[in-house]
């Protein structure tokens, strides 16, 4: 008994001495309050929307501070100042659109040496916004096609446990299976229940980036298979600096690699892959052969979209800020999604054009025909809500929305908690 009593107090005395030292840096003093003058920062067409520009410290206003602004369409600014000083702690801006779309005032405050931002981003009727995509004739055949080539290849799968990772309820693998070619590979982690029996199941899809991957072990422990996979070809259980290397070296700005080729664009394999994760998860005999989700954000929230269209098996997703959403917008002075291919290059090529149209989550939408899940912020300067509204709105399955209005490229802890709730219902859990 005395050797457990001194067990726990010195587990109590280094739980407190390292608490401090893993505390970590969380948001500021001063804050920039941009507010619409719409609680729902909803308009209607060319209704006139007033945001009042206040900058507090310590939860106080702060006076005489100096300010850049820009005011307009996002990404598109109609007017832009700087220098323009809040005299008495707050100013107001006006301006309204007469287009469906979404009309943004983003603000500098310069408080000493530092600059800090804050923004709103108005609504007005986003229901109406369409998309400039183009459908190519020959959309599915493509599709079809390269599918069935990579089927071809047998998926030769691989499962390594990782029992440092497994808990009382769940196995937990480091995987891999071949995807559009032979020795072209996706990796992933698996979690499977311990239990015997037979499972739904829900495929994770990543975000932009380089990065090593844990596994959704909490939605698995409820009773469900889960596998979250990468997208880059190589195992996601190494050690955080490879990637850093990966992401500055050979897959740096991976999202524009070929982009003029619609064969050779560096998504092709991306994409394919999630579908081949889809029929990894069906040949698991654990799997209960009727329900597969599939969900992500960003990245992630673009390739929910794509493997719900082209998959049959899929029996409902949910995509929050979706990414690669109505990239011809920006040649027509409006807000596309990630990654801004005309934004970046304004005078595409006919190839970098049509290449694009094959990869838009516009033309994936239009073939959606199971249940899904929304959510964005209409902040996000990212995967801008024009874009993803004009995905959206496409879409005739049933479908939901649920905006954060103030969340930017990142979700809140409510909206995690909606997201999941979701997901676990479709499933049963």
């Amino acid at each position: 008994m005395k050797k457990n009593h001194f067990f726990w107090i010195t587990s109590l005395l280094m739980l407190l001495y390292t608490v401090p030292v893993l505390a970590q840096i969380k948001g500021s003093e001063i804050r920039v309050v941009v507010s619409p003058d719409h609680t729902d920062w909803t308009y209607r067409l060319k209704e006139k929307c007033t945001f009042t520009v206040q900058v507090y410290k310590a939860q106080n206003l702060l006076p005489d501070v100096k300010i850049d602004y820009e005011l307009g369409p996002e990404w598109y600014p109609v007017e832009q100042k700087e220098g323009v000083l809040l005299k008495d702690g707050k100013k107001t801006l006006s301006g309204s659109m007469d287009q469906p779309g979404f009309f943004r005032c983003k603000v500098l405050a310069h408080v000493g040496e530092r600059t800090y931002e804050g923004m709103a981003t108005a609504a007005y009727e986003p229901e109406k916004i369409k998309p400039y995509a183009v459908d190519p004739s020959d959309f599915d055949a493509f599709w079809e096609n390269s599918l069935k080539e990579a089927r071809q290849v047998p998926l030769s799968p691989t499962m390594e446990l990782l029992p440092e990772r497994c808990t009382d309820l769940v196995n937990v693998y480091h995987v891999s299976f071949q995807n559009i070619r032979q020795g072209s590979r996706t990796f992933g982690i698996l979690c499977m229940p311990k239990a015997p029996g037979k499972y739904p199941a829900l495929l994770r899809v990543p975000g932009a980036g380089v990065r090593p991957y844990f596994g959704d072990v909490e939605t698995a422990s409820k009773g469900a298979i889960t596998l979250e996979i990468g997208v880059h070809g190589i195992p996601v259980n190494l050690p955080q600096a490879i990637y850093d290397e990966l992401a500055q070296g050979a897959l740096y700005n991976y999202q524009y690699q070929n982009d003029n080729n619609r064969d050779n664009i560096y998504y092709k394999r991306v994409f394919i892959g999630a579908l081949r994760a889809v029929d990894f998860i069906a040949s698991l005999p654990q799997h209960d052969g009727k329900t597969i989700g599939v969900t992500g954000s960003s990245q992630g929230g673009a390739l929910s979209i794509v493997t719900a269209a082209l998959d049959k098996r899929i029996t409902f997703y949910a995509a929050i800020h979706p990414a690669m959403c109505d990239h011809r917008a920006h040649l027509n002075h409006r807000a596309g999604g990630w990654p801004h291919y005309f934004r970046y290059f304004p005078n595409p090529s006919q190839e970098r054009l049509q290449t694009a149209d094959y990869y838009d989550m516009v033309n994936f939408a239009r073939r959606i025909t199971v249940p899904g899940w929304f959510s964005w912020g209409y902040n996000d300067d990212v995967c801008p809500p024009t874009s993803t509204y004009a995905t959206y709105n496409i879409i005739t399955a049933p479908k939901e929305l649920h905006p954060y209005l103030e969340t930017k490229h990142f979700w809140y802890e409510e909206q995690y908690a909606a997201w999941n709730q979701w997901l676990w219902k479709q499933m049963g859990l």
